[in-house]
């Protein structure tokens, strides 16, 4: 019984280290401002963001605005962009499509 307790406490210990890790690197993402702007569109999703960037005057009606620098998390990226999470400001705790010029 005690080696399944040294087992288990190990474990433990390292999805706390795990954790903390990904903690530490989720704060080197941020949105990033291009073309002199201090604030990046956050589309509800990809499929938004595709059609938004169809349209002639690149309209981004239905994204949400949110200023340039604030930390996120990326949750998954492909070759137009990255599903964020907002971790700080207003917005924390949302999620949305950026593209990929608008996050680091």
């Amino acid at each position: 019984m005690k080696p399944n307790l040294i087992v288990v406490s190990m474990l433990a210990g390292a999805i706390a280290l795990a954790a903390t890790g990904c903690k530490e690197s989720a704060s080197n993402h941020k949105l990033v401002g291009t073309d002199g702007k201090h604030s990046v569109a956050v589309y509800p999703d990809e499929a938004t963001y595709q059609t938004a960037s169809r349209q002639p005057t690149g309209t981004s009606a239905n994204a949400q605005q949110v200023d340039d620098q604030t930390p996120v998390v990326i949750i998954s990226t492909d070759d137009n962009g990255a599903v964020v999470q907002i971790i700080d400001g207003p917005m924390k705790g949302q999620n949305g499509f950026v593209p990929k010029d608008n996050v680091n």
